[in-house]
């Protein structure tokens, strides 16, 4: 069975963690503005969450970039290629 491909266009999924990050701090701020200790605690784990996710992902995402742009072949990052022998 054939998967389809449904993908999000660049500029709205390079966006995805900024968005993450900012709803984090929003929530983080409305955290710190109630008064209700309940909602406050859960508002604040929320959005420590958030803040946190978003910044995981932007993190990953550049350092694979990174990896990928210090090697002139894509291919040999993947495993398949260490059990070939390396030159002579």
């Amino acid at each position: 069975m054939k998967r389809s491909q449904k993908r999000l266009s660049r500029p709205l999924y390079e966006s995805v963690p900024w968005v993450y990050m900012a709803c984090g701090v929003a929530a983080l701020t409305g955290s710190y503005l109630l008064t209700s200790w309940l909602v406050s605690l859960l508002l604040g784990l929320m959005g420590l969450a958030g803040l946190l996710g978003g910044s995981v992902i932007a993190l990953r995402r550049r350092d694979y970039r990174q990896l990928r742009a210090n090697y002139g072949d894509p291919a040999q990052l993947t495993d398949e290629s260490d059990d070939q022998p390396q030159g002579p």
